[in-house]
């Protein structure tokens, strides 16, 4: 399945989001566009998984290396709206005690429509 992700970003906030399947083949790309969106500038990035229906180990490393770039800068890092599949694999690997995960879209503070790109 292929992977699509878009971004907008809006005062320091970045949110990413992703469409599809994260795994070997696709985490690459997202890796890509999570580092460009902290390079930018974000000082906190958000995840917008609720359009993801599987993760495997390479994609949650994907998000822990993220995570640990925004840290590293004094930033922010958040997941919104994971599925229940993805919830089910952060909660028995733990991550769901790492990650601070947004339960809806709702709580994402960007306004729709501010600077997105495909």
């Amino acid at each position: 399945m292929e992977l699509k992700i878009s971004s907008r970003s809006h005062d320091g906030c970045a949110v990413v989001t992703v469409r599809g399947e994260i795994d070997l083949y696709t985490a690459p790309q997202l890796h890509s566009r999570l580092v460009d969106s902290l390079d930018d500038g974000a000082r906190r990035l958000v995840v917008d998984l609720s359009r993801v229906d599987f993760c495997d180990s390479t994609g949650m490393n994907v998000l822990l290396s993220a995570m640990k770039r925004a840290r590293e800068r004094d930033g922010e890092f958040e997941l919104a709206a994971p599925r229940p599949a993805v919830m089910k694999i952060l909660q028995v690997t733990g991550l769901d005690g790492v990650f601070t995960i947004l339960d809806s879209t709702d709580a994402i503070p960007v306004p729709a429509g501010t600077s997105a790109v495909e």
